[in-house]
């Protein structure tokens, strides 16, 4: 029975339905309680076909007569008197009424089916005059069967109705409860408690204290064989600083400035199944040496070097880990579950000196990238740059590498010494913001998290814009997450999952505007193309024969054409789409060759080659120094795929044998028994240098090899010097025609295909390059 639309009440009335007439009862004790004054107005609230209205309308009133189902006003019979409207009263409030004041308000059969019903009688109240009367006529749970309680109060819910009234009183019609209401009398809000809890949570604070030279104080206690913070239960009534500064002083004796605690974070598990709650707490001044006062609980207070915390041979209580995780996210890895409710970032402060440098730094930062061409004056890249405090992403890198504009700090470096996550360098993060060419309300998903970036992505993509994180490695999202949601960047969605595959499953096929990888990649799997919408954004660090650009492309009828190529150097994808270069190594370990795309060539007769002479070929080929030069690169791995590889030598094992390629490695042509490599000389003394381009070979095959390489230096240089090629991807082993003048380089998931046109005019993009491992200065 219990309707709770206007549609269900408009087919209760356009069936006939109707309720319980008007009694003589009801009817009495109207004219007793609510006789009509001169000029008298009503309003009948839920006032169904209107009978009640009517006959306050007989009686001498005027009366405004509201309803929400429009189907009952509609089947009402007409008055003079009585002004039927759609209203209703709890969604639309009062103001919409005819009146601004009533000399009665009743509410009949109506009053069981408000929800909100303090606010409504709130409103009610205002609306009275100050000698007027409101009645609510109601059914009672005692009078109607069980299957019907949802029309009628219960004896709780009348007292309730006749809170807050100077007069009150209750009468008995038929059946029905008659309220009479007068004197509208608000009281003052009290708060009191339930009748006494059981125990059932462990509430406390853990406190991080460092000393001058940042060394944290850990205490070793005798109860649980444990190093844990400073720190302890709340008494009563007392917060969680309170708790803090009373806890250092009572467990160390170090006497805390009350204004120098900050509250980080609230952070719930669990032990013996009961809830525990640890605030963390950070304190940055005090006073004192450490003292063990407390014997019997702890044995001994200690500063530990943090970069000493993840190899602790004694065991770290729990919560202090998770305290300390807090403050150093992601130190500790291996942590048992938590909850963590950080508090609002305003809360999560920094010196004031120290926020001062950090933004003169970011300003500093943002001019160079201007000056150099990086980001454009007056664009939203600029203003993101500028905004975004990127200092607060690397909690534990110096202001002024933080702010470097060409630094990418290391952030995560497992036990192998292989980096596994940075934050790039903001002159390349600049640039790929350009080549993404996002727009307001656009929604992007980042490949490879750190936060900053996301956080920039954020600012481009606006309020209504949507930005989706993802990594592969919990200890980076967890990172990302808790460094936005500090820096007020919580709408950013932090994914855990593989880069190559999460897409698919995050975002409806053609939905996304731009697809933006942040770790170097080998490939272009299918998840990536297929979410962009026509006309999206991929920018991907693509490796190429082990040369790595950041390429640009826009999707067109389901293809990827590229428009923009810039030289950079990534942290590599991790999960299934990481493919490492097949290696060999040679005389020891001394000469390394690497492919990294394609087949290896047999490389088992190559270690005689270097005991037969050396053939060697200038190619008159020129550069200045301090100028680029990776398109011949790009040049060489798009002419030389079968058999293309980079040679590198250890210095520490070099014996002469074969020349150190300026650089860490240099582009090398293998063939059987036989190998060329590409090298650079300097023929010039001046400050900048002219350096010249050319080959050694070495085998039985190297006076071939040294002519086919220099040949195409030498073409390149006539040719293809000033140009950038077209890049097109489509899907692996598709049929598409390969015209004379392309380049296809086969991987997995996608197809390369190169076409380069003849030299023209020198490009502001080829000028701009920074080489990654080939540079002649």
């Amino acid at each position: 029975m219990a309707y709770t639309t206007p549609h269900e009440w408009d087919s209760h009335y356009a069936n006939g339905k109707t309720f319980r007439p008007l009694g003589d009862a009801e009817r009495r004790l109207l004219a007793e309680h609510a006789p009509a004054p001169d000029q008298g107005l009503a309003l009948d609230v839920g006032c169904g076909l209107g009978e009640l209205a009517r006959h306050l309308a007989d009686t001498g009133y005027t009366v405004d007569a509201i309803d929400f189902a429009p189907a009952a006003l509609t089947h009402a019979p007409t008055t003079p008197a009585v002004t039927y409207l759609v209203h209703d009263i709890e969604r639309d409030g009062t103001d919409g009424l005819p009146h601004p004041a009533y000399d009665l308000i009743t509410i009949r059969l109506a009053w069981a089916f408000i929800r909100d019903r303090t606010r409504v009688m709130n409103r009610l109240r205002e609306r009275l005059r100050p000698d007027g009367t409101l009645v609510v006529i109601t059914p009672t749970t005692t009078n109607v069967p069980d299957d019907r309680r949802d029309i009628a109060l219960d004896e709780d819910e009348l007292g309730l109705l006749c809170e807050g009234w100077r007069f009150a009183e209750r009468h008995d019609a038929d059946g029905l409860a008659f309220i009479v209401l007068r004197g509208p009398a608000p009281g003052h809000v009290t708060c009191t408690g339930k009748n006494e809890p059981s125990a059932h949570a462990l509430t406390g604070a853990g406190v991080v204290v460092t000393d001058t030279a940042g060394r944290i104080l850990l205490g070793w206690s005798r109860r649980r064989g444990v190093w844990e913070l400073p720190g302890g239960k709340n008494d009563a009534d007392e917060d969680f600083l309170t708790t803090a500064v009373r806890e250092l002083r009572e467990e160390t004796g170090l006497t805390a400035d009350p204004g120098s605690a900050r509250l980080l974070a609230l952070l719930m598990d669990s032990t013996h199944g009961i809830p525990r709650m640890t605030a963390a707490v950070r304190i940055t001044s005090y006073s004192g040496e450490p003292a063990v006062t407390e014997p019997h609980l702890t044995s001994r207070w200690e500063w530990h070097e943090v970069t000493d915390l993840p190899h602790l041979d004694q065991p770290l209580f729990t919560p202090s880990a998770h305290v300390i995780d807090t403050v150093w996210p992601g130190l500790l890895t291996g942590l048992p579950p938590v909850h963590r409710y950080p508090i609002t970032p305003a809360t999560i402060s920094e010196a004031a000196q120290e926020a001062g440098e950090a933004a003169e730094l970011r300003q500093t930062m943002a001019d160079r990238l201007i000056e150099e061409g990086d980001m454009d004056a007056g664009s939203m890249i600029e203003a993101a740059i500028r905004h975004v405090p990127r200092h607060r992403f690397l909690p534990d890198v110096p202001l002024a590498d933080a702010y470097d504009a060409k630094k990418a700090p290391v952030t995560r470096q497992p036990p192998d010494g292989k980096t596994t996550s940075s934050v790039s360098a903001p002159w390349l993060q600049a640039v790929m913001l350009r080549d993404a060419a996002l727009q307001p309300g656009d929604t992007v998903i980042e490949i490879g998290s750190g936060g900053y970036n996301a956080a920039l992505l954020k600012e481009l993509a606006g309020p209504h814009g949507t930005v989706i994180t993802i990594d592969i490695d919990p200890y980076v999202t967890d990172r990302a997450r808790r460094f936005l949601d500090d820096t007020g960047y919580d709408q950013v969605r932090v994914h855990l999952g593989d880069g190559e595959q999460a897409p698919a499953n995050l975002a409806a096929p053609g939905s996304v505007d731009a697809v933006v990888v942040t770790v170097e990649a080998r490939d272009v799997p299918p998840a990536w193309i297929n979410c962009l919408t026509e006309g999206g954004r991929l920018v991907v660090p693509l490796r190429i024969h082990g040369y790595t650009w950041s390429i640009a492309f826009t999707k067109r009828d389901g293809l990827l054409i590229a428009d923009r190529f810039e030289v950079c150097g990534f942290v590599p994808l991790q999960g299934p789409g990481h493919r490492p270069d097949h290696t060999v190594e040679l005389r020891g370990g001394e000469i390394t060759v690497r492919f990294a795309d394609g087949t290896p060539t047999d490389t088992s007769r190559l270690e005689a080659a270097f005991d037969m002479p050396r053939t060697e070929r200038w190619t008159g080929v020129t550069i200045p120094g301090q100028v680029p030069f990776d398109k011949l690169m790009l040049w060489l791995v798009t002419h030389l795929d079968t058999g293309f590889a980079r040679l590198s030598v250890d210095k520490a094992l070099d014996t002469g044998v074969l020349q150190p390629p300026k650089g860490s490695d240099a582009a090398t042509l293998v063939r059987g028994d036989s190998l060329a490599h590409l090298l650079h000389r300097k023929i010039s003394d001046d400050s900048d240098g002219l350096w010249e381009f050319g080959v050694h070979a070495y085998g039985p095959q190297a006076d071939d090899l040294a002519d086919v390489m220099a040949g195409l230096v030498t073409a390149w240089d006539h040719t293809a010097r000033d140009s950038t090629p077209t890049l097109t991807i489509h899907t692996a082993r598709a049929h598409y025609p390969v015209e004379s003048n392309q380049r296809v380089i086969r991987k997995p998931h996608a197809d390369l295909v190169f076409a380069w046109e003849s030299s023209g005019p020198a490009t502001a993009d080829a000028a701009g390059c920074q080489p990654v491992g080939e540079s002649v200065s």
